[in-house]
């Protein structure tokens, strides 16, 4: 499903522990291992060279590793004077034809909740290649492999009912490791509870249908209708149903060209608990 995975690293445990997560992920690949140097901004004159090689031994170290678990392997070390990681990283992602990046996001905030680190949220917003965060507390726990190796297998799958929800749903179903989905739609807007009561049976009627059209043996699928803010809800679920992943669309329904990415999945990714996967509708427009 994913062949071809451009990981950036900034050389920390918890790049380290991505790629022991990335060797117990199934199926064959190839990983391409990114470190991306940029000049401070009070530097006037900068030369590179001793950060470069410093770089290059370092993810050689890190390829060595992957390639002792027969993963195919390649490296590039890039060194911007301006302008924005992500979107050196997102360049890089086109250059190798990557079909998914794989980033780590930072834990709990003392004010902002569960925050994005600042180039995995750019990443988010910016990029065009499907991606998947992994939330460092997942990183950082006693049973990472076992966690890794099953993270395909329980996935809470999001939708408003449009047609970039419903391809996230599907690219799910595809994986042959995914034994159950949760499909869960939220209402988020109701003047009554007369509205409310018929948007939650008008959803549920709609959910049915979609667990038709992906049956496949070896598939179980849920369906949940919950009423709330959707963020919030799609991440107490997933926590609720010890759910391994989150799936879901970039964009949904009613979304604008030139958002990069919908409110609801930005804010799900920014919160969540768990791995969130975000399918990139552009690729599939």
């Amino acid at each position: 499903m994913f062949q071809r995975i451009l990981i950036p690293t900034d050389f920390s445990r918890y790049s380290q522990n991505l790629l022991e997560c990335i060797a117990e992920l199934p199926g064959e690949k190839t990983v391409v291992l990114l470190h991306v140097i940029q000049r401070k901004a009070v530097e006037r004159v900068w030369d590179p060279t001793a950060e470069v090689a410093e770089a290059k031994e370092k993810i050689e170290e890190q390829k060595r590793y992957l390639e002792a678990l027969r993963i195919e392997v390649k490296t590039r070390v890039e060194t911007i004077m301006e302008g924005s990681i992500a979107k050196t990283i997102q360049r890089v992602a086109d250059e190798e034809n990557a079909t998914l990046i794989m980033v780590g996001a930072r834990g709990r905030g003392r004010i902002s909740g569960l925050l994005l680190g600042s180039v995995s949220r750019d990443v988010l917003r910016y990029g065009q290649t499907d991606l998947l965060i992994m939330r460092y507390k997942v990183l950082e726990g006693d049973n990472l492999g076992r966690f890794c190796r099953s993270l395909f297998t329980k996935v809470i799958c999001p939708t408003d009912f449009s047609d970039p929800a419903k391809d996230a749903i599907l690219l799910v179903k595809g994986m042959k490791e995914t034994s159950e989905i949760g499909l869960v739609y939220v209402v988020s807007s109701g003047e009554s509870d007369e509205q409310i009561d018929a948007a939650v049976r008008v959803a549920g009627s709609k959910l049915n249908s979609i667990v038709k059209e992906i049956d496949r043996p070896g598939l179980k699928v849920t369906t949940h209708v919950k009423v709330g803010d959707a963020p919030h809800e799609i991440s107490s679920l997933a926590d609720n149903e010890d759910a391994s992943l989150i799936a879901m669309s970039s964009h949904g329904a009613g979304w604008l060209e030139q958002m990069v990415v919908g409110s609801t999945t930005y804010d799900t990714a920014r919160i969540a608990n768990r791995p969130v996967l975000i399918v990139r509708t552009e690729k599939r427009a």
